[in-house]
């Protein structure tokens, strides 16, 4: 009965001890969950690419030669721009870099503006990229490569640089902003689902299966492509009040006050 007290005792002391350093101790896993900072890191290819959000800056470690790969959510009416910095060793010879974006069938999409590829001078400290993709349409003819709503890819990498500095260690920062143009740019009509890597399995999976889409989280509350309203209604509406009362002027001038003067009475 001593022995057990005693064992009972011990066992109590110990835990109370590792208590608090138990409790020092940070968990990687509720830090990661509870810490809402930007990617740190950038995929490989098209299936690893990291998901970044518009409005936030990512960042990742590579060396020269490496393909760096991030995605986007970009949906109708927004103009994203995508930027990109890299940081480049403090000696090294003439290189040229490119950004490329694609969207969800993978299909490279042309820059509004921007320069691509971006040659850099010898020993320049940093690369500086840019790119403004065209307008997010709601719909698009089958064989034309109009951006659609959905995920978009970015890809980091470059294209043109002495033997001695490939594998050199880098690193990068993304950002990609968008900007809502709305009903100057807006396309009557709506995609049915957004073109999102995976929405096959979703749809599978409403029929009574358990799969998800890979990269479901890129939707939104509202849904994609809210809806046929747009701001281009509103000055159809002016347009078509102006045009009434313009007709209404042209006849009121055309029309005259009356019978003229010169004609008899009782023709």
């Amino acid at each position: 009965m001593r022995f057990t007290v005693a064992l009972s005792t011990a066992l109590l002391a110990v835990g109370l001890a590792a208590g608090p350093a138990a409790a020092n101790t940070p968990s990687p896993s509720a830090s990661a969950s509870a810490d809402g900072s930007a990617p740190t890191q950038a995929g490989t290819s098209f299936r690893t690419a990291t998901e970044i959000k518009q409005g936030q800056s990512a960042t990742a470690s590579g060396s020269t030669g490496d393909y760096l790969y991030w995605s986007f959510p970009a949906d109708v009416g927004q103009r994203p721009t995508v930027k990109a910095t890299v940081k480049l060793p403090r000696t090294h010879g003439a290189q040229t870099w490119q950004l490329d974006v694609y969207d969800g069938l993978r299909r490279r999409q042309a820059c509004q503006y921007g320069a691509d590829p971006r040659p850099v001078a010898q020993d320049a400290s940093q690369a500086e990229l840019a790119c403004v993709l065209r307008t997010v349409r709601g719909w698009a003819e089958p064989w034309s490569d109009d951006p659609l709503p959905g995920t978009y890819y970015v890809r980091l990498t470059v294209v043109d640089l002495g033997a001695s500095d490939l594998g050199q260690p880098v690193s990068a920062e993304v950002r990609v902003d968008s900007k809502d143009i709305g009903g100057a740019s807006a396309v009557d009509g709506s995609l049915g689902k957004p073109l999102v890597p995976g929405i096959a399995v979703k749809s599978a999976a409403d029929q009574g299966g358990s799969k998800t889409a890979a990269l479901s989280s890129f939707g939104r509350n509202d849904g994609w492509s809210s809806g046929w309203w747009s701001d281009r209604w509103v000055w159809t509406g002016i347009g078509a009040v102006l045009a009434a009362l313009a007709g209404i002027g042209g006849y009121a001038l055309t029309r005259g006050s009356g019978r003229p003067s010169r004609v008899p009475p009782g023709v």
